[in-house]
């Protein structure tokens, strides 16, 4: 074997092993709804659903028992990500107003209700969350923080999740300053660090119609792999901020 096939042949799997770990990552709802972890809490076992596209609840997203497909507990907006807290909690982090949400719910408790309830309300609301149930935690974090570090006060049902990934948009002040950023949650330690990708400009991209749409960590690099919407899947430099290299160009 030469030098090149050997080469080849060591990265090859780590290149495809990036990509399928972007693949496997959440992507908001409803688009990437086919990614929101089914999952089992007291014993019961929690699926989605998405709604199409067309009438009351179009484009709705609603988590059900598996043998209640028509009892939903929770409806999710649209640019809706779950995330399962522990063994019994999900949790589901949103872009609300000026913040990124972060909410928390018991699972097992959560109450059903009729999709008649919120028939055009979505269409008419800001709200991305709809439970009949409260939350046991909710956490909202500002959209403008600086880059860099930053101490938060996590509600302590959050506090066993390690890390959690979050691209959104960010406030650019011109066409090449930053038009997104990763917020890396590290909810047990009670930190966010804030990563604009400054890559990622007016001046470079459509901004609106290309976007970040999900991000994942590595598992061999440690660095973070993620999609950008109509551009393709790319690798960002260990400073989390720049963009090396492209994985797959669309």
């Amino acid at each position: 074997m030469d030098e090149f096939t050997a080469t080849a042949s060591m990265s090859s799997p780590n290149l495809s092993s990036a990509k399928q770990q972007v693949e496997r990552a959440v992507g908001p709802s409803p688009w990437y709804w086919k990614t929101f972890p089914s999952f089992t809490a007291s014993g019961q076992r929690f699926e989605w659903t998405h709604h199409g596209d067309q009438g009351s609840v179009a484009y709705v997203v609603s988590l059900h028992l598996s043998q209640e497909p028509d009892k939903p507990r929770l409806a999710l907006n649209t640019y809706c990500r779950p995330f399962l807290v522990g063994e019994n909690c999900l949790g589901i982090w949103c872009p609300e107003g000026r913040s990124i949400r972060l909410a928390c719910f018991e699972a097992s408790q959560l109450k059903t209700f009729d999709l008649a309830e919120i028939a055009g309300w979505f269409k008419q609301s800001s709200d991305r969350i709809y439970a009949v149930t409260s939350p046991t935690a909710d956490l909202e974090v500002p959209l403008n923080l600086s880059p860099g570090t930053h101490k938060i006060d996590v509600p302590e049902s959050l506090r066993c999740v390690d890390e959690l990934i979050v691209p959104t948009s960010y406030p650019a002040k011109s066409n090449d300053e930053a038009a997104f950023a990763i917020y890396v949650f590290y909810l047990r330690a009670g930190l966010v660090e804030v990563l604009p990708q400054r890559w990622f400009t007016a001046s470079q991209y459509q901004v609106g119609k290309q976007w970040i749409t999900r991000v994942a960590r590595d598992e061999e690099t440690q660095r973070m792999v993620g999609e950008c919407f109509g551009v393709g899947i790319f690798q960002l430099e260990d400073d989390g901020c720049r963009l090396e290299r492209w994985l797959e160009r669309k």
